[in-house]
């Protein structure tokens, strides 16, 4: 199923990206700024590379990349509403990225029964 934003990115359910964060199977990645992270916690288990560093720490031709980001590997990015997530999950498939997913907000992993934590 596709986002609402705009298009491009599909969804992951909140059911699935906890069961796959839970299994390895799923990396999570939150997209917000370190403000944002500050303010609400994150969700358990993701790693936390805003957008705007996004390309400089998961290209996988750079070398200098997010360690552990597994380009084979789903991905499955939030944000605050899903808006930004999306945009990021259309960077990610053209870097290479062969499973790349929205889960929309912090609010939805939340909802999937994810618990969070403080940064």
């Amino acid at each position: 199923m596709f986002g609402l934003f705009g298009g491009g990115t599909p969804r992951i359910t909140p059911d699935e990206a906890v069961a796959g964060v839970a299994d390895g199977s799923v990396q999570l990645i939150d997209i917000r700024e370190a403000g944002e992270v500050q303010a609400t916690g994150k969700a358990k288990g993701a790693k936390h590379i805003p957008m705007m560093q996004l390309v400089q720490q998961c290209d996988p031709r750079s070398g200098g990349g997010a360690d552990a980001l597994d380009p084979a590997k789903t991905v499955a990015l939030y944000c605050a509403t899903g808006a930004r997530s999306n945009q990021a999950g259309q960077i990610l498939s053209k870097m290479g990225f062969k499973d790349v997913r929205n889960l929309g907000g912090l609010h939805d992993w939340v909802r999937g029964g994810g618990a969070t934590e403080r940064a």
